[in-house]
């Protein structure tokens, strides 16, 4: 696409044995994402393996980001999914702490902190490779363990004054990704403000995607194209829910 501005697309996880929709995603995103960022136990529900799918992005030719969460896994169960990375040649990750599940606890004993030094202890042993280790932040003070990080997913925004700002006071120095998001409803915008706080979502926005589902589509590109006219990412983390389609033929150069 001819420049260094990555759209980093996130794919719909499957929640059945079934990864045909991955694969089409893939077929349809390919000519507009850069990579793709497959999450794990999508919004607190169990999905097909991040690792599993990663390893299907790179066989039909992409570039894949494996989420893994801090919630569901404790110190063993951690380094077998960086084994089995290891092992399908997956080393690019992003470690966040995880949505809260819809039922059952989380684990205890593993932050996205110590996942960060294992990971890395692990890339120093034979047979592995030194990953490339990704967290999210949200728009405020970003703790010095995080600043380790070899690139950071910022918090999902509609406010490119807000981002700009919460970048100069962060002055971090690896890649940045800015979160955009397709509203697909305006029912999703309206349970998005209820369930994350810090999020805010312009009351206009969500009255215009109520007349016409299509605007998500349209005020999505618009802001991404925003964020790249700033020079201050190095990316976007896109996330096209169901509009994936759309937002493809929209972006296709």
């Amino acid at each position: 696409m001819g420049s260094d501005f990555e759209i980093v697309c996130e794919i719909e996880p499957p929640t059945r044995p079934d990864i045909r929709h991955v694969r089409h995603q893939i077929g349809v995103l390919g000519p507009v994402a850069h990579a793709f960022l497959i999450p794990d136990n999508h919004i607190g529900r169990a999905t097909v393996s991040s690792i599993a799918v990663a390893h299907e992005v790179a066989a039909m030719g992409g570039r894949s980001i494996a989420c893994l969460n801090s919630r569901d896994r404790n110190l063993l169960g951690f380094q077998r999914d960086m084994l089995t990375a290891a092992a399908y040649g997956v080393d690019e990750f992003l470690f966040v702490h995880g949505d809260k599940p819809t039922a059952g606890d989380r684990a205890a004993d593993l932050t996205v902190r110590t996942m960060m030094a294992e990971a890395r202890s692990m890339g120093e042993r034979p047979g592995f490779t030194r990953p490339r280790i990704g967290v999210a932040a949200g728009l405020r003070r970003v703790p010095s363990w995080k600043r380790d990080a070899d690139f950071v997913f910022a918090q999902m925004s509609f406010s490119l004054d807000a981002l700009l700002r919460w970048r100069d006071e962060t002055a971090l120095t690896q890649p940045v990704y800015a979160g955009v998001l397709v509203l697909a409803s305006a029912g999703m915008a309206r349970r998005l403000s209820a369930t994350i706080p810090d999020i805010d979502i312009p009351s206009a926005l969500v009255d215009r995607v109520e007349a016409d589902p299509r605007h998500g589509v349209a005020a999505a590109c618009e802001h991404l194209e925003a964020v790249r006219a700033t020079g201050a990412f190095a990316g976007v983390h896109l996330v096209t829910v169901s509009r994936y389609r759309e937002i493809a033929l929209a972006l296709e150069p």
